[in-house]
């Protein structure tokens, strides 16, 4: 079965890709692998998700296959991409913040090495938009 990658961060973010790539995964008939994912260089990292919330992750997918991971590694960005490539996935949802152009240029970002450099279609979502 086809796979759409999710980069999960537990804010209204990650529940924007989810909630998009699940209405993919439905539309389609793919499952979905649902991602979280740490460098853990700080004590405390709010896109790590705690497990009582990836033990909800899956909630309201009404359905959809999907498998929830949770990762700490050296650089985020590399490793979805890597899973992309390892998993064959068809398309990576993440959810896209807004960053300043000076936030752009002094930052790195997952998103934008995600979208630069995937093999496949990348669909970045905003939080205050639905599923079409």
């Amino acid at each position: 079965m086809s796979t759409i990658l999710v980069g999960f961060t537990p804010d209204e973010f990650g529940r924007a890709a989810v909630r998009h790539a699940a209405a993919e995964a439905r539309h389609r008939g793919y499952r979905l692998l649902i991602v979280n994912g740490s460098k853990g260089d700080a004590y405390v990292d709010r896109r790590f998700a705690a497990p009582e919330v990836l033990a909800h992750v899956g909630d309201g997918l009404n359905g959809v296959e999907h498998e929830v991971r949770q990762v700490v590694v050296a650089d985020v960005a590399e490793e979805l991409l890597r899973i992309a490539v390892a998993e064959q996935v068809r398309l990576v949802v993440l959810g896209l913040r807004r960053r300043t152009p000076v936030g752009k240029l002094l930052m790195g970002s997952v998103a934008q090495r995600v979208i630069l450099e995937a093999m496949c279609p990348v669909l970045a979502v905003k939080p205050d938009t639905e599923p079409v």
